[in-house]
């Protein structure tokens, strides 16, 4: 059985350990995959990409949401994760993604939001899976690179259409691996993942398989590793505001973090917000990230409420500085 710590390979790329960073949406820029391997993961895909918006050459998408730092490089491969439904698009998106610098691209076939998939891009292509095909083909010739597509178990509950849709693109598209996440589309993130499909799908499939879904502490993790055979964990919502997740998993560290580190590791995500969009725009991005990091410092509402009144990161950091003069809450 292996460990969570060997390397494996994904299309011919070395990755240095089996856990990974999911693509989150509107979330994992440059700067909070560097973070996710600044503790460990060997691999980080990027936030989910409009394959139209970087095929027309949007300036927003191309300059933010196709930023790779170097430091990234570091801790192993560096993943963009794009979306859409129309193979031609696709297949010049990816090319451009390629020439960004991209080790890998990722194909959402898995997001569950209706004004995705009413686009027929997302979990909707499990319904389409002649498109899907054709789609994560185009990806994988534009680019050159690569290719792996992050699925749903199906559309709704007890539907395993993704299961077969997994094994199309794996042998029509020449897709190099499967992230799972075994929930339907229907119930989102609620209700426990089918660990059992997940296994019967690395069983048969002739690609790695990713595990992704309810993967929040280091024994649930380990436990869902071993029941499955999966090549890799892939970490989401249990890693926000909480990299240490990653170290934990790796046998690198065994404590949860003191207060010190959870207010310096947010000082250095407040930093990086102001490199990744500027002073004037930080304050109100790092508004979604507030509440990871204060909720893991037991602090009070009234905090909360003080940062998302801020509106600059130098009146943030003011308040956190000034909370730490306080008695801890109750």
């Amino acid at each position: 059985m292996p460990s969570l710590t060997d390397s494996w390979t994904l299309g011919g790329l070395t990755i240095p350990n089996r856990v990974a960073l999911a693509p989150l949406a509107g979330i994992g820029n440059w700067f909070v995959r560097l973070q996710a391997k600044r503790y460990g993961a060997g691999l980080a895909f990027s936030e989910m990409v409009s394959s139209f918006a970087v095929h027309y050459g949007n300036d927003k998408t191309c300059t933010e949401m196709l930023r790779i730092d170097e430091a990234e490089r570091a801790g192993g491969p560096v993943a963009i994760q794009l979306f859409g439904h129309d193979p031609g698009v696709m297949r010049s998106a990816a090319a451009r993604v390629a020439a960004a610098g991209a080790d890998i691209i990722d194909l959402n076939m898995g997001c569950p939001v209706p004004k995705v998939c009413k686009t027929g891009a997302g979990a909707a292509l499990i319904s389409d899976p002649d498109t899907a095909v054709v789609v994560a083909r185009a990806a994988r010739e534009g680019s050159g690179l690569p290719v792996t597509v992050k699925l749903r178990s199906g559309l709704v509950s007890g539907a395993t259409d993704g299961f077969g849709l997994a094994h199309r693109l794996v042998d029509e598209a020449g897709v190099a691996a499967i992230s799972f996440h075994p929930r339907s589309a229907q119930v989102q993130h609620k209700g426990s993942p089918d660990y059992d499909l997940a296994r019967e799908l690395v069983r048969t499939l002739q690609a790695p398989v990713i595990l992704s879904g309810a993967m929040n502490e280091p024994e649930g993790i380990r436990a869902a590793f071993e029941q499955t055979g999966c090549a890799a964990v892939m970490l989401a919502r249990g890693g926000l505001g909480n990299p240490w997740l990653f170290a934990q998993l790796l046998g690198t560290r065994d404590a949860e973090p003191t207060e010190r580190e959870v207010r310096d590791e947010l000082h250095w995500v407040m930093q990086r917000a102001v490199e990744h969009v500027g002073a004037l725009r930080a304050g109100r991005y790092l508004r979604k990230f507030y509440p990871w990091y204060v909720e893991r410092l037991g602090a009070s509402k009234q905090l909360q409420a003080e940062l998302q009144a801020t509106a600059s990161v130098d009146a943030a950091s003011a308040v956190l500085g000034a909370s730490e003069r306080l008695p801890a809450a109750a």
